[in-house]
C-alpha cells in the first residue's frame, strides 16, 4: 500500500524530524574535513525546500561511517551540515548532540523554516540496536517525522523505524518525503507492471548477491543479460574453464538454476560471448586490507575458456554488440551492477557501452530506465550520463533487498496512505 506523502502532512509551526542519508564521501584537506561528493545532500533539497516553505521547523538526522557506537570527531556532521547550508544558500544550524537536552533546547528554538542538523546518530550504539529508550529521546525533538533516507530504509535502525513507531503511537504522523516516494514508485510501482519488452541488466561480482533478484524478475522480465564477475559463475556451471576469474565456485548449482527457470519459463537469458582478460602479475605491495596487489597486464579479447593464467574482467565487443541489439529494443530497463571493473580504463568499456545503450534506449526509443543503485549507479554518472536517464536509485542494499521484494523496515514503519 502506498505511503503517507509529506506533501499531505501539515507542517507549519511544527517540530519535523527528518532521516536523510548524509552519508557522504569524505577527506581531510588541509586539516578540514569536507564533503567531496554531495550528491545525496543534493537529492534531499527537494524535500526540505518543500518542508520550510510550508513552515516545518525541522531536524535533520543522519549517520556518517561506521563509527561504531563511539563519537569520532572525524565522523562528526559539522561538515556535512556546513556544506547543505552552501547548497541551500540560507543557514543550518548544527548541535553536537543527537539527543538529550541540548538537541532538545535546539530543536524548540527553531522559528519556522529553520533547520537543525543533530550529530551522528552511530555515535551512540543504540541507533543500530533499535533500543526503545534512544528511540524515545529521538521522539522528544518531533512532533512529525518524515523519512527521505531510502538507503538506510533496509536497517530496522533507532531513526529509521523505532521512532517511526513511537510517534505514530502517539498519533503523530510519519510520513515518506518525495525521494523516499520517487525510489517506491520506481523500484515498486513502475517494475509491477512494466510496458514490454522488459529487459533486466545485472552485473556485479556475485551470484548470490543476486540470485534472489534473480528469481524475482523471472516472473515478470522478458530478458535478462548477465555480465560483470558473476557471469563466470554461469561460465563454470556451464562447464566451461575461468582461469582466475573471481567465481563463486559454491553457487554453480544456483546458477544453473537460475538457467533452467529462465527456459521453463521462456525468459530469454544472455550471458557473455567473449571477454577482456588479463594476465595478473604479483607485485610486492598491499593494498588497504593487506592483501596483495595485482599487476593485470596483457588486456585482450578472449572467446571460449579462459586461460587457467588468466583473469575475466570485462564483457567483449561480441557480447556488447548482442547486449546492446536487445537493450535497444526495450520498454522498460532495469540495470544493477556493472559489466566488468569499471574502475580501471581499460575494463570499462563494456559497463560504458551498457550505459550508452540505455541511455539511447531512454532518450530515443521512449523507455523508462531503472538504475538500481551502487556501483551502476556510480558507473553512469562517471560515464557523465546520470542525468539521461529515467531514475537513478540512492539505495545500494535497499534497492536490492527491495527487487528481492523483502519488506524495508524504513518503510514498514511509515504510515499507510488514508
Amino acid at each position: 500500500m502506498a505511503k503517507l506523502s509529506v506533501r499531505d502532512v501539515d507542517v507549519s509551526g511544527r517540530r519535523v524530524l527528518m532521516r536523510v542519508d548524509y552519508n557522504v564521501p569524505i577527506e581531510e584537506k588541509n586539516g578540514v574535513i569536507v564533503v567531496n561528493d554531495s550528491t545525496r545532500i543534493k537529492e534531499t533539497l527537494p524535500t526540505l525546500n518543500l518542508l520550510t516553505g510550508k513552515g516545518a521547523r525541522l531536524i535533520l538526522a543522519a549517520h556518517l561511517g561506521r563509527p561504531d557506537g563511539k563519537r569520532e570527531p572525524g565522523l562528526s556532521l559539522k561538515p556535512v551540515a556546513e556544506k547543505l547550508a552552501e547548497l541551500l544558500g540560507k543557514p543550518v544550524q548544527f548541535v553536537d548532540e543527537t539527543v538529550g537536552p541540548k538537541a532538545e533546547a535546539a530543536a524548540n528554538a527553531l522559528k519556522n523554516g529553520e533547520i537543525l542538523v543533530v550529530e551522528n546518530v552511530r555515535f551512540h550504539a543504540e541507533e543500530e540496536a533499535n533500543d526503545p529508550v534512544f528511540a524515545a529521546q529521538l521522539s522528544r525533538l518531533a512532533d512529525v517525522y518524515v523519512n527521505d533516507a531510502f538507503g538506510a530504509a533496509h536497517r530496522a535502525h533507532a531513526s529509521t523505524s523505532g521512532v517511526a513507531r513511537i510517534i505514530r503511537a502517539w498519533g503523530g504522523q510519519a510520513a515518506a518525503g518525495l525521494l523516499m516516494e520517487r525510489e517506491l514508485k520506481f523500484l515498486g510501482d513502475e517494475l509491477e507492471t512494466p510496458a514490454r519488452p522488459f529487459v533486466v541488466i545485472l552485473g556485479g561480482a556475485k551470484v548470490s548477491d543476486k540470485i534472489k533478484v534473480i528469481d524475482r524478475l523471472l516472473e515478470k522480465a522478458d530478458t535478462i543479460i548477465i555480465g560483470g564477475a558473476m557471469a563466470y559463475t554461469f561460465r563454470l556451471a556451464a562447464g566451461g574453464k575461468v582461469g582466475k576469474s573471481l567465481v563463486e565456485a559454491d553457487k554453480t548449482a544456483i546458477a544453473t538454476s537460475a538457467v533452467n527457470k529462465a527456459k521453463a519459463k521462456g525468459v530469454q537469458f544472455l550471458l557473455p560471448s567473449d571477454n577482456i582478460i588479463a594476465t595478473p602479475v604479483k607485485t610486492d605491495k598491499l593494498n588497504k586490507k593487506g592483501k596483495p596487489i595485482f599487476d593485470l597486464q596483457d588486456p585482450r579479447v578472449n572467446v571460449g575458456d579462459i586461460p587457467d593464467d588468466a583473469e575475466g574482467l570485462d564483457i567483449g565487443p561480441a557480447s556488447v554488440k548482442a547486449f546492446n541489439d536487445v537493450i535497444a529494443g526495450a520498454k522498460t530497463i532495469l540495470w544493477n551492477g556493472p559489466m566488468g571493473m569499471f574502475e580501471d580504463k581499460r575494463f570499462a568499456e563494456g559497463t560504458n557501452a551498457v550505459a550508452q545503450a540505455v541511455v539511447a534506449a531512454t532518450q530515443n526509443g521512449g523507455a523508462k530506465s531503472i538504475i538500481g543503485g551502487g556501483d551502476s549507479v556510480k558507473a553512469i554518472n562517471k560515464a557523465g550520463l546520470g542525468d539521461k536517464v529515467t531514475f537513478a536509485s540512492t539505495g545500494g542494499g535497499a534497492s536490492l533487498e527491495f527487487l528481492e521484494g523483502i519488506p524495508l523496515p524504513g518503510v514498514v514503519a511509515l504510515n499507510d496512505q488514508p
